[in-house]
């Protein structure tokens, strides 16, 4: 029976991944035919030939939505560093959402970067951003996040619908899922609002990227709604640097150096118009970084690195944050499915419950990794931050090679807090735009972040001990003191050598702090860029991604992103053409 269930998977998966070639080679070639390599450009004929109405640097979460609505009347150059996400069977399949993230080659989708905090995170390369990487819960912001950066409220409820048919879906409640939705609502995360996208008080379930036979589909599936007539996207196509022509009061943007695969340099240009714009959708960690590394930034740390200085904006880089999230491990005496985030608690004391079920189970990847939680990806919450070291985390990878299968049995209770008050910054390290910059998060370092946390593990001790989510598992009840025993150590049941105190809540949200990869800033409005999202002290140049955002939208910022993409390249459109723009 086993050998015929590990049959019928492997030829689901031969399936997906024959149906993602074909939408490669085949397919592609109808709804993308304007994808191509970075090597496929040349530079060195007229430029009147080659120049655009718009270079977008990032095709991302919004870089994609953004270039197939501009496209709509536009000529649109996108630029991704990454490759196409169609056949990468680590991107499309559910079941390989943790090895997608675990992979560290120079190829994945996924590239890992650790903060000065200890804490490891990824950052998105490939077409279609974070979207081909995350847990694919969707979610709309809620009406004071909406009101709070200025957008228009009528168009954002234009542009969420645009995205929501075409990539995202109402989830098939998974078990562990239905059974933590039940719990949340027996501990007063009330009422159960059903399905929905919108952002209420209570608990609900959220859409999801995610079809029912488990296959992602990605803001790059957003670019079968371009012009193709008027859109070119090239993959493998890394900026280096904006350039810009200071021979008026103010530098303006006139076009990008970037190199293609085989590492030659291509330079390409706006038209000669002065409404068009290179727009940088790099996202929190790459749009600050490319902005210094163009020459816009703390004039000091520019100069520490030779670079040209454009203009000095001492708030490049200034504000990051990310939703410091701390994890229970439950333990099941019951199979469970895999799950990512499906059914939501949205609390009014500034924290958000979720869950996660059945990553690490696989007899193939029991031995490398353990899903959302595991070494490999980032959550190491076995040891202290500043301890995760590369030796401790090779460590920790040899010791649990031979654990037996049934250590892994469960899932967790994932506890994020909403609006986190700790900020950090991003610097340089070099002028390598391949290379991660210096990331500081400063998590916890609000005394009001500490006590969201602590408030936050107590709720999801609650609903680990409620009497619906015991008959779930069929657990005796566990107390406070095991359930954090039982997640200090690895959440895989490691006993690791420096173990922090359980009785304490404070020690414990520090010990073991982790990401679900939510941050933002480094470019926030009215500091480094103005309410339209121009950058200030420039022409030509506009920023769209979450590096302007002071929080996170939302329980998951994705669909908001997203919208985000619509939402500018609408409006952009409608001030340039008015009505004739049609959208």
């Amino acid at each position: 029976m086993a050998a015929f269930v590990g049959a019928v998977k492997l030829f689901i998966c031969l399936v997906l991944c024959l149906n993602t070639l074909s939408s490669l080679q085949g397919a592609k070639d109808l709804r993308y035919p304007f994808i191509k390599m970075a090597s496929s450009f040349s530079s060195s004929t007229n430029a009147d030939e080659v120049s655009y109405d718009y270079i977008i640097v990032g095709g991302g979460t919004a870089g994609c939505p953004l270039a197939a609505t501009l496209s709509q009347n536009f000529s649109v150059l996108l630029l991704e560093r990454g490759g196409v996400p169609f056949s990468n069977a680590n991107v499309s399949v559910l079941s390989n959402f943790h090895i997608g993230l675990a992979d560290t080659s120079p190829s994945s989708a996924s590239q890992f970067f650790i903060s000065t905090d200890g804490v490891i995170n990824a950052r998105a390369r490939v077409l279609g951003g974070a979207t081909c990487i995350n847990a694919g819960f969707y979610t709309r912001a809620n009406s004071d996040f909406i009101r709070r950066v200025g957008w228009d409220a009528r168009l954002v409820n234009e542009s969420y619908p645009w995205v929501e048919k075409q990539i995202v879906h109402r989830p098939k409640l998974a078990q562990w899922q239905d059974a933590f939705k039940d719990s949340l609502l027996d501990v007063g995360v009330s009422p159960y609002n059903g399905f929905t996208y919108e952002h209420i008080y209570g608990t609900k379930v959220g859409g999801t990227i995610f079809d029912r036979f488990g296959r992602r589909h990605t803001a790059a599936e957003l670019l079968a709604s371009a012009n193709p007539k008027m859109l070119t996207v090239l993959v493998y196509a890394t900026v280096q640097k904006v350039l810009f022509d200071k021979t008026g009061k103010r530098p303006r943007a006139m076009g990008v150096i970037f190199k293609d695969e085989n590492g030659n340099q291509h330079q390409a240009f706006l038209t000669n118009n002065r409404r068009s714009e290179v727009i940088l959708s790099c996202g929190a960690i790459g749009t600050p970084q490319m902005l210094m590394l163009s020459g816009i930034g703390p004039k000091a740390e520019l100069e520490k690195l030779n670079i040209s200085m454009v203009l000095h904006n001492e708030f490049v880089g200034k504000g990051m944050a990310d939703n410091p999230m701390n994890s229970v491990f439950v333990p099941t005496n019951r199979p469970v499915e895999q799950s990512l985030i499906q059914t939501v608690g949205i609390t009014k004391m500034g924290v958000y419950i979720e869950a996660s079920s059945g990553f690490g189970q696989s007899q193939d990847s029991i031995h490398c990794h353990h899903g959302i939680l595991s070494a490999e990806i980032g959550q190491l919450s076995t040891i202290p931050p500043k301890q995760r070291t590369p030796e401790a985390i090779q460590a920790f990878i040899k010791r649990k090679r031979d654990l037996p299968h049934e250590a892994f049995k469960g899932g967790f209770i994932l506890e994020k807090i909403a609006r986190p008050i700790s900020t950090g910054h991003l610097n340089l390290v070099n002028t390598n735009i391949d290379d991660n910059p210096s990331v500081t998060f400063n998590y916890f370092g609000h005394p009001r972040d500490l006590q969201s946390c602590v408030d936050g593990i107590r709720k999801a001790a609650k609903v680990i001990q409620s009497d619906r989510f015991t008959n779930f598992t069929k657990c005796d009840k566990p107390t406070v003191e095991k359930l954090l025993n039982m997640s200090v150590k690895a959440n895989i049941n490691l006993i690791p050598k420096h173990t922090n105190d359980t009785k304490s809540l404070e020690q414990f949200c520090k010990d073991t702090v982790i990401t679900i990869w939510h941050y933002h800033g480094g470019c926030h409005v009215g500091k480094v860029v103005n309410p339209d999202h121009k950058v200030l002290g420039t022409n030509g140049l506009r920023i769209v991604d979450g590096s302007t955002f002071s929080e996170s939208p939302g329980t998951n910022p994705q669909g908001t992103v997203l919208m985000m993409g619509r939402y500018m390249g609408v409006k952009i459109l409608r001030t340039r053409l008015g009505k004739a723009a049609r959208v």
